[in-house]
């Protein structure tokens, strides 16, 4: 089977959401053993019953340091082997204008977006780099690469984990660890669910391929950079946006 991840460990955080959930669902179908990480206990309990066996919810909050690494070392107990593939895709959004934008909105975002994903994966690197082999997978977005006026907090985060990801590459290429980002552009999720028919025909008419992508169109990109596959790919940013925007 290609891109086959049978005995291999995943990490997933913000496993609730709806790219959350496609990337677990993925990742299962292709024989990872998973744990589910996030904040909504029913949710991802939910989410582990409908995968079945190789499913494990590991609950908690990725804002305090001391927190982070106390997940991490949940995670490691709880995998067969250590974890292979960790892929940081939690997330929020606290949107406005940098004038109007409070400091507690600022940091929130920076902080969960770009500094949790600086912990956990200084935390999870350590086994992998023993082990030498590992896929550290960031889920940026698409305004990191272009902008986009009342999120100058999420933008700056998202092309914070570019960069930080370019970085970590180059320092852990030798040991067979791959650092790589998917940066989604307007993505059917719960959150749009509440958009207008016409609000979603504004967002499609900026998409060349005259839709919103999938979830599943995410987790797909996960599951080629997770792979032996993608072994020759590191440092990379995979734009997964329909071509509103081609860097």
């Amino acid at each position: 089977m290609i891109f086959n991840l049978k005995g291999k460990s995943a990490l997933l955080t913000g496993a609730s959401g709806g790219i959350g959930s496609a990337i677990a669902k993925a990742l299962h179908a292709q024989g990872a053993e998973l744990i589910l990480n996030g904040t909504r206990l029913v949710e991802l309990e939910s989410l582990a019953a409908k995968l079945g066996n190789r499913a494990l919810v590991l609950k908690g909050d990725l804002n305090e340091t001391n927190g982070i690494n106390d997940l991490a070392e949940e995670a490691e107990r709880m995998s067969d082997n250590g974890i292979d593939i960790l892929i940081n895709n939690a997330g929020i959004t606290r949107d406005n204008l940098l004038v109007r934008l409070s400091d507690q909105d600022l940091m929130d975002v920076i902080n969960l977006n770009l500094v949790a994903g600086f912990h956990l994966t200084r935390k999870i690197l350590r086994g992998m780099m023993k082990r030498k082999w590992g896929r550290i997978i960031g889920v940026s977005s698409v305004v990191g690469i272009t902008g986009n006026a009342g999120q100058t907090n999420y933008a700056a985060a998202k092309a914070g984990m570019i960069g930080f990801s370019k970085a970590l590459a180059h320092e852990v290429a030798s040991r067979g660890i791959t650092v790589n980002n998917i940066a989604p552009g307007f993505i059917k999720t719960p959150m749009t669910d509440g958009l207008s028919e016409e609000q979603v025909s504004k967002l499609q008419t900026s998409v060349p391929i005259g839709r919103l992508g999938e979830a599943e169109d995410v987790a797909a990109a996960v599951i080629y950079l997770a792979s032996s596959e993608a072994g020759y790919v590191t440092g990379t940013t995979l734009h997964v946006n329909g071509g509103m925007a081609m860097p």
